[in-house]
């Protein structure tokens, strides 16, 4: 197939982590962005999981590695290693159960105190195709985003609906900081900001369902 490379062969290597309470559907975000495959059966996920897909952005194979965790409590003393090295986070919540949308604040304060400030965090509202069941409103949703200063996104893993863009614009955005960086210190890359050999990243400016909202840039 033209264009193909071997699965180690990458240019830059992010780690992305995924958080939000059990059952919202985080492991089906991570099996449609990397396999295409949704599971209505999916169990809980017990202890940690990750994968990776490539993307090809401006030229550069971008690996994205994808780390997913139960959201039981009992599970918690994993948190610092689970956090280490990630320089992405997609926090999820379903957009018909409101008691998970009111536990995101408490993820969101996890995530900083384990992470580097500069980290790229989007807020999911997953779950989008159930929407008489709906129980947390789009607008609630990017308010508490706008609040955070976090982008925002409604997606759907059933029907395939901004799964792929929202992971795609977490890491063009992981990208544009990356780069700035390594162009401000007069180098190739940041490596202290990236686990692994590479460091950069750049989607198409085409995400017309995310709010644009001031992140991270600074």
């Amino acid at each position: 197939m033209a264009g193909y490379r071997a699965d180690d062969d990458y240019d830059y290597l992010f780690k992305l982590v995924l958080i939000g309470d059990s059952g919202v559907g985080k492991s089906n975000l991570l099996s449609r962005f990397t396999k295409n495959e949704f599971n209505l059966e999916s169990k809980s996920t017990i202890g940690v999981e990750f994968a990776t897909r490539s993307l090809n952005i401006d030229g550069k194979v971008i690996k994205a590695q994808i780390w997913d965790t139960a959201g039981q409590e009992r599970y918690r003393a994993i948190t610092s290693a689970y956090y280490r090295g990630a320089v992405g986070a997609l926090l999820v919540y379903d957009v018909t159960r409101h008691a998970t949308f009111e536990n995101v604040e408490r993820w969101l304060r996890e995530l900083r105190n384990h992470t580097d400030p500069n980290i790229v965090v989007m807020l999911i509202g997953n779950k989008s195709d159930l929407r008489h069941l709906v129980a947390v409103s789009t607008e609630d949703g990017k308010a508490f985003a706008e609040k955070e200063s976090l982008y925002f996104m409604e997606t759907s893993a059933l029907e395939a609906t901004n799964v792929d863009k929202a992971f795609a614009e977490v890491l063009s955005q992981i990208y544009r900081i990356v780069s700035k960086k390594a162009m401000e210190s007069g180098d190739d890359g940041a490596a202290s900001a990236v686990p692994g050999k590479g460091e950069s990243i750049n989607v198409k400016d085409d995400v017309s369902a995310l709010k644009r909202i001031s992140c991270c840039s600074s």
